[in-house]
């Protein structure tokens, strides 16, 4: 986990403009999550499959397992907008 994580602020780091916005997840809400855009959501879904995951578990992305929660977080969100992020996060991601 640790290496996918790197991975992840390596190519965050990369490809964010210098003037990239600050997310606080533990504080946004699902209909924030919705509309912030494509771009965003995948770097938050990529953040959430790697917090997610249990340390000892092998350093893999399945971009088609994260493709598939980040569906189920977008119905979820969806039909609760005024819940927390995490608190959806936590129902999708963990399953």
């Amino acid at each position: 986990m640790r290496f996918a994580f790197a991975v992840l602020v390596l190519v965050s780091l990369l490809s964010v403009p210098a003037s990239a916005q600050v997310i606080n997840l533990s504080t946004i809400k699902c209909k924030a999550f919705l509309d912030s855009g494509k771009e965003t959501i995948g770097y938050i879904m990529m953040w959430l499959d790697g917090y997610f995951t249990n340390e000892d578990d092998p350093a893999i992305v399945d971009f088609d397992k994260m493709k598939q929660k980040e569906t189920k977080l977008a119905e979820y969100c969806a039909k609760n907008p005024t819940h927390g992020l995490m608190t959806a996060a936590e129902d999708v991601m963990e399953k």
